[in-house]
């Protein structure tokens, strides 16, 4: 907690940013010798005017400093230092990644294999499952859902590497004791105990506007890519693929109907370049090191066959190992359309069955 006393004073230095404490490190190796290092040595450093280096020598509000670290203490947090050898490896590289996280939950090596889904706070019908069953088939190849705990799509997709046993984790835009929605307090405890959820923001860090952009930007640096599956023009997501863009990693968009407003976004990403994805395939095919994920290395939570309704059954029975048009599952089933879409999505959440865009569905392969 003494070490971290430190870190906390140096970020709250006028004029400090990431970049700047960054350098600093570099140079004098942790906060607390930067904090002993003589004016004209702090000077020195890439960055540093005078009036910076006055600033940190010049530093006293300690009494706030120890108070947030002893209530980071307090309230079973921990700091996740910059220098920590467990520090996020694919936020460590971008350009001006936080001096620390916040951290309720644990971050492990294996999250360096972590795709982000983000988009709008209100899907339609199409984005959910869409969603849901992109974290749910990369999860289950053993890659971590990142995404922003909000609303709609961010919600979603933790939701889904929760239900595989996966990872993910939450970055939020607000200090990491004030949950924003409220209604995602139970989800945010499940994301801890499954991943973790992190801030970059001190405790009691309301959920501001302003913050938002900030933490996009962490959302898109702890992954190799950026899915953006609804989204409109004016949407947050498109910021967290900019950012994206400027971090070097890859973005995906799931393209949408023209004549929907949650369609802009994606498909003018598509347009400016972003790949197209219509399965799992399209990302892992796309990212080098996530080539290797091709297969399930999870064991989905799925329902036996056995086990479910007869009408069911009845839409289980005519399914294939190859994709198979909603109009023709009613054909072979005699079910009204609502019905049969209705009864799939129970079989999807089900585990059994696996749709495509298109109103395309087939058996889920083992």
């Amino acid at each position: 907690m003494e070490e971290w006393k430190y870190w906390i004073a140096l970020k709250m230095v006028h004029g400090v940013g990431e970049v700047l404490f960054r350098n600093l490190l570099s140079k004098f190796y942790s906060p607390q010798n930067v904090f002993k290092a003589q004016i004209s040595e702090i000077g020195k450093v890439d960055g540093i005017g005078e009036k910076t280096a006055q600033a940190i020598k010049g530093f006293s509000d300690w009494g706030k400093a120890e108070e947030e670290a002893e209530r980071v203490k307090r309230s079973g947090f921990k700091l996740l230092l910059l220098t920590d050898s467990n520090y996020p490896r694919n936020l460590f590289n971008a350009y001006n990644p936080p001096p620390f996280l916040y951290v309720k939950g644990e971050i492990l090596s294996e999250d360096d294999n972590a795709i982000a889904i983000v988009g709008t706070r209100i899907p339609d019908r199409y984005g959910r499952s869409v969603t849901q069953r992109l974290a749910e088939e990369l999860s289950r190849r053993g890659i971590t859902i990142i995404s922003g705990m909000a609303r709609g799509i961010d919600s979603i997709a933790h939701a889904g590497a929760l239900k595989t046993g996966g990872r993910t984790i939450a970055v939020l835009g607000s200090g990491l004791d004030i949950i924003y929605p409220m209604e995602n307090k139970k989800l945010y405890e499940e994301i801890s105990t499954r991943g973790a959820v992190v801030s970059e923001f001190p405790l009691g860090t309301i959920p501001d506007s302003v913050n938002f952009p900030k933490r996009n930007r962490i959302i898109s640096g702890l992954s190799l890519g950026v899915v953006v599956v609804q989204a409109s023009d004016k949407s947050g997501s498109l910021i967290t693929a900019s950012f994206a863009l400027e971090q070097n990693r890859e973005v995906f968009a799931v393209p949408g109907n023209i004549e929907t407003k949650l369609s802009r976004g994606t498909n003018k990403l598509i347009k400016e370049g972003a790949k197209l994805v219509e399965s799992v395939e399209d990302i892992l095919a796309e990212i080098e090191v996530l080539r290797r994920f091709k297969q399930d290395k999870l064991v989905a939570d799925t329902v036996s066959p056995s086990d479910i309704s007869h009408d069911e059954k009845a839409i289980y029975s005519v399914l294939r190992d190859e994709p198979l048009h909603i109009d023709e599952i009613t054909k072979l089933t005699g079910m009204s359309p609502a019905n049969v879409l209705s009864i799939l999505l129970s079989l999807e959440l089900s585990g059994l069955v696996t749709q495509f865009p298109g109103k395309m569905f087939q058996l889920r392969k083992p």
